[in-house]
């Protein structure tokens, strides 16, 4: 049995005075870790983790430290990819029904939801933030493409895209690679400073060897 939404008692279904961040973290991370497709070699929970850490670590660097905006963005962090239990497509729709469905139950009004539910709309492929929590968790979703473990990541996705029959052979895969790097673009002061130089050159390197084909 998975793990269910805390049933309140009628006489204490009052909205809850303030967003319950932790008992919201315990949920999804257990639904995700049981719920979440075994070939999802890059959406698994563990990306869902790692963009979590990101978005905090950005959100410092950009100056976010309003307690609310901050559970907000962890939550659409948890949230963003939540989908996937669903569906392969159509995965941010699905995160934010889930969002609106559960997240009442944690003490988060309507309009808390909404917000939550733009950061989640907004890292759809194309990437279109409206504001700056959105911009932070695009940014946090696509972190990796400036770091260390570009390679190491990218050849999840690749293994991911390949179970699905939507790319081929590496060769493929890499042409891919050239058109999504030279058209992203990190929208915070941090990505701009920490990750968009070192995802030049992987664009670089990368676009040697498609001349070489």
């Amino acid at each position: 049995m998975g793990y269910r939404l805390p049933t309140l008692h009628k006489q204490t279904k009052k909205r809850i005075e303030c967003m319950n961040f932790e008992a919201v973290e315990t949920y999804i991370l257990k639904k995700l870790e049981e719920e979440l497709p075994n070939h999802l070699f890059y959406h698994g929970l563990h990306h869902t983790k790692d963009v979590f850490s990101a978005a905090l670590n950005i959100a410092l660097e950009e100056g976010i430290t309003e307690s609310s905006e901050l559970t907000m963005l962890k939550t659409a962090s948890l949230y963003h990819d939540a989908g996937f239990t669903v569906d392969y497509q159509n995965h941010e729709e699905n995160g934010c029904v889930l969002a609106r469905k559960t997240l009442p139950e944690f003490g988060f009004t309507t309009n808390e939801i909404e917000t939550i539910c733009g950061m989640i709309m907004a890292t759809k492929i194309p990437q279109s933030p409206q504001n700056k929590l959105e911009e932070i968790l695009c940014d946090a979703d696509l972190d990796y493409l400036g770091r260390d473990d570009f390679y190491k990541i990218g050849d999840t996705l690749f293994s991911e895209l390949n179970f699905f029959k939507l790319v081929s052979d590496q060769q493929q895969w890499n042409r891919i690679q050239v058109s999504f790097l030279s058209n992203h673009k990190y929208f915070t002061n941090y990505g701009r400073s920490h990750r968009e130089g070192q995802k030049q050159l992987y664009l670089n390197d990368i676009k040697k060897v498609v001349d070489a084909y």
